[in-house]
């Protein structure tokens, strides 16, 4: 089945290929933005990159990371539920998308009422969690 134009085994190796860089950039203590990302999975896989222009492609993103958030999950359900996609953010902003924030919502993690500042502290805790985690130096 084609999602986006993709297909499930291109979805795969771009879920494991984002998985991989997310974690990366945790052990290094840093963000990346979706330019970024686009650009090192397009590298690392060989595989198109998304087209921001397109709205569909911007979902198809958004997809992308939520695949990442849950396979995650899946693989180790006992550890406590972060969210690699708190790593990605807008070139020229400090904040997640309003994406991010749904997929916290559906997996649980986020009140469906949450304030702008308990999001805002969400998203901080869930940076400073992965950094932890994944070894980050730190200053």
């Amino acid at each position: 089945m084609s999602l986006y134009g993709r297909d499930e085994i291109e979805w795969d190796q771009l879920a494991q290929a984002g998985t991989k860089f997310l974690v990366e950039r945790a052990g290094l203590g840093k963000v990346t933005t979706y330019t970024e990302l686009n650009f090192t999975l397009e590298r690392r896989t060989g595989y198109r990159p998304f087209d921001f222009e397109r709205p569909a492609e911007r979902a198809a993103m958004g997809h992308l990371l939520g695949l990442i958030v849950v396979r995650d999950h899946e693989r180790d359900p006992a550890a406590p539920r972060l969210m690699l996609s708190a790593l990605v953010h807008y070139l020229g902003a400090n904040d997640a998308g309003s994406g991010f924030y749904e997929l916290a919502r559906q997996v649980g993690l986020l009140s469906p009422k949450a304030s702008k500042a308990a999001k805002e502290e969400f998203w901080i805790g869930q940076i400073k969690a992965l950094y932890d985690r994944y070894g980050a130096p730190r200053t």
